[in-house]
């Protein structure tokens, strides 16, 4: 069908393809009559509940039940001809766009339809928006979240020591990041986060063997270790050796609802022998660490739905407290974790939602 005005859809096409770790997702491709405009569906290793649904094929021979050939056909064959047939305007029409699909969807999950088919075609057409009013695609976003006119880069959190469901060593928590805070600019925090990953490497293989510097799910690397000070003692020599001693701080994801049993935590569930915590104890270690090495972030240390903890822990918490797992981009769960005021800061998936504007709307 051809277009009633020039920024409107003219043809929606979706196909099954692999994402960095070799499993099947969603691509699609949104043609106005300023091009054609590609997106990908993400998703994460550890999900939590309150997550979007991505609908997947369970077919278990094919990609061990993971293929996505149901959300391909959502995407092109049932919501495709009807973004066609409304006509949005997608030069103003995102919010809508999204809230339509949502409502075609007509689930609270995105179940029926699925996530990782509406997820990519809002992105693409959020890219056709920002060609449509010929501007940049940060550009477009800041205009539709109504933020000021002002750019601050983010200091980038480097991936650095993987644990948890993310490597097979014993470490429970799941990721030990750098953040190169001292650079000056983005380069040079690159360059830095580069050079103390190198240096990081042939710390470990010194120490561990030259196998020990196997990779983990997310890119950072896995020796053997098993508790969190080793895990950042590595990163304090890595740091030192490579000669950015005072410009580098370091992050934690916890992703504590990996290791969450009965009420406790355990930080021993990958290993022969249990190691299980209450809160309290869970909150001590936390503490120590805090104390004795330069972190300034700390993500999902408690499982999702233990508010007590994450209330008591953010009460006295002098660093980054982020909701990863706790709020999965979800404006109701934002409302609930300010009224138990859980945490101070959000780690923004659009993937966990499953559109655009609901992600600006958190």
């Amino acid at each position: 069908m051809s277009a009633k005005f020039p920024s409107t859809i003219t043809n929606v096409r979706a196909a099954q393809r692999l994402d960095s770790r070799g499993r099947p997702t969603v691509q699609v491709w949104v043609a106005t009559n300023k091009g054609t405009f590609t997106a990908s569906a993400s998703s994460g290793v550890s999900s939590g509940p309150y997550e979007a649904y991505e609908v997947v094929d369970a077919n278990p021979n094919l990609y061990k039940g993971s293929g996505v050939e149901k959300a391909v056909y959502h995407a092109q064959h049932v919501i495709g001809p009807e973004l066609v047939d409304k006509c949005f305007d997608v030069r103003k029409d995102l919010a809508k766009i999204d809230e339509f699909m949502i409502k075609l969807d007509g689930t609270k999950d995105k179940g029926n339809l699925g996530a990782n088919a509406i997820l990519p075609l809002s992105i693409a057409c959020a890219r056709a928006a920002a060609a449509a009013r010929d501007v940049p695609l940060y550009e477009f976003l800041r205009q539709e979240a109504h933020a000021p006119e002002s750019y601050v880069l983010p200091v980038p959190f480097f991936n650095m020591l993987n644990g948890g469901v993310h490597s097979g060593n014993q470490m429970a928590l799941q990721e030990f990041m750098i953040a190169p805070v001292g650079a000056e600019s983005m380069a040079q925090a690159v360059q830095i986060g580069c050079e103390v990953y190198q240096e990081l490497k042939d710390i470990i293989k010194r120490k561990y063997g030259t196998g020990a510097a196997n990779i983990g799910d997310d890119g950072g690397f896995s020796p053997p270790i098993s508790n969190p000070e080793e895990a950042l003692d590595l990163l304090t020599e890595a740091v030192h050796s490579s000669g950015h001693e005072g410009k580098v701080k370091f992050g934690i994801d916890a992703a504590a609802s990996e290791f969450s049993e009965c009420g406790g935590y355990d930080l021993g569930y990958k290993r022969e022998h249990s190691e299980k915590l209450s809160s309290e104890q869970l909150t001590t270690v936390y503490n120590r660490l805090l104390q004795k090495y330069p972190i300034i972030l700390l993500e999902d240390p408690f499982v999702e739905d233990d508010w007590a903890s994450w209330r008591n822990f953010n009460r006295d918490c002098k660093v980054e407290l982020v909701g990863d797992n706790l709020l999965a981009t979800n404006i109701s769960r934002l409302a609930m974790a300010r009224e138990h005021a859980a945490c101070n800061s959000m780690l923004l998936k659009v993937n966990q939602i499953g559109a655009v504007s609901e992600a600006l709307s958190a």
